[in-house]
């Protein structure tokens, strides 16, 4: 069954940094483009990241274009989210998920605020 444990959130300052990590199992992981989304109270969930299978391509949704980025590590199939100086808007549960596999975990929580 497909796995995706997500980690590394927390309350951090406005201007901080938070490293977010996605432990997949389940499906073979180099396989798969990875991505991460971000879901506020009241909001739709959005796209915030993606990499290609071998990690050479990443792209951001504009609003955290510059300040976050996307890395995975093949061998440990893991997905990180390197996030820099935080926001407050930035403020919401962090899921990864593969394309294609329509499989969400329980997301970890980032909160940005003074």
């Amino acid at each position: 069954q497909v796995q995706l444990v997500e980690s590394g959130g927390g309350l951090v300052q406005p201007g901080g940094s938070l490293r977010l990590s996605c432990a997949a199992s389940g499906f073979t992981f180099r396989y798969y483009p990875m991505n991460w989304y971000r879901q506020a109270p009241g909001q739709e969930r959005e796209w915030v990241a993606g990499v290609t299978r071998d990690g050479g391509v990443k792209k951001y949704a504009d609003s955290v274009q510059g300040r976050f980025s996307i890395s995975r590590d093949n061998r440990k199939n893991v997905v990180y989210l390197q996030m820099n100086t935080l926001k407050p808007e930035d403020t919401a549960v962090y899921y990864c998920k593969p394309d294609g596999i329509e499989n969400w975990g329980r997301g970890t929580q980032v909160t940005v605020s003074s």
